[in-house]
């Protein structure tokens, strides 16, 4: 097994490169403390920058997180907004992260518009990643990433067996013409961007991630492990993952 820890509750970022697993009790659990991780960050960033550069994840496990969002109390003028990934489908079409979080919580805030930055996935994958490219440019540390991780060990849309953007010399954004999963066509920011954060936290949950998450465990290079920010990764997981990896 590789030098991840595991906590029962998210802690301090302290040891750099240092992966913390943290054994959560269920998927309402989980919400409850990942929603309590971003507003947290928020809080602090706009304390100490006057801004908050938050990077959100698409799927399921999320979207009630974006959901109770509607209801915080925050500084949402201070709030940007990035994903890590997007499907090259229309803008208005479901299956698109930056639709999903717009329905579930960002029409129902007043962050300003200017300040949503989504990919424009309607481009195509290379046109859209070089438009990405240059919203990227002027932005340097996002405080708080958000990320999954898929059945296969991948995250955002960096998949097994293709470009993760890991060198220190990545580009920021990579485009995806065959990814494994539909559609094959899609934008991701890179391993090295997606780690260039104060903070990241991974959401794990369902049964389906069983094997992905005892291979991530047992220290099988997955896209997932790619993501190495220097003040190290938290992976937020239910309880019956990592219990049956340790029975």
């Amino acid at each position: 097994m590789d030098d991840c820890v595991v906590h029962a509750e998210v802690t301090n970022l302290t040891t750099p490169g240092q992966c913390r697993w943290h054994a959560i009790a269920d998927l309402t659990a989980l919400r409850h403390k990942v929603l309590d991780a971003i507003l947290d960050s928020a809080t602090l960033a706009i304390q100490q920058r006057g801004q908050f550069h938050l990077v959100l994840s698409g799927g399921e496990t999320p979207r009630e997180i974006y959901r109770q969002l509607r209801a915080a109390h925050s500084d949402w003028s201070a709030w940007h907004i990035y994903f890590s990934d997007e499907r090259c489908l229309p803008p208005t079409d479901t299956n698109r992260n930056s639709r999903m979080a717009a329905e579930a919580w960002l029409d129902h805030v007043p962050i300003p518009t200017a300040q949503l930055h989504i990919i424009p996935g309607e481009l195509g994958a290379s046109q859209a990643s070089r438009v990405y490219t240059e919203t990227l440019r002027t932005v340097g540390m996002f405080d708080l990433v958000l990320l999954g991780l898929g059945e296969d060990g991948h995250t955002a849309s960096l998949f097994p067996d293709h470009e993760w953007g890991s060198a220190l010399d990545s580009p920021d954004t990579l485009a995806v013409f065959n990814a494994p999963k539909p559609p094959p066509q899609r934008v991701s920011l890179s391993a090295v961007r997606l780690s260039r954060s104060r903070q990241v936290i991974f959401l794990v949950a369902g049964e389906s991630k069983h094997e992905a998450v005892a291979e991530w465990r047992n220290g099988k290079n997955i896209p997932a492990r790619a993501i190495a920010p220097a003040a190290g990764v938290d992976v937020l997981v239910e309880s019956a993952l990592l219990s049956r990896i340790s029975e």
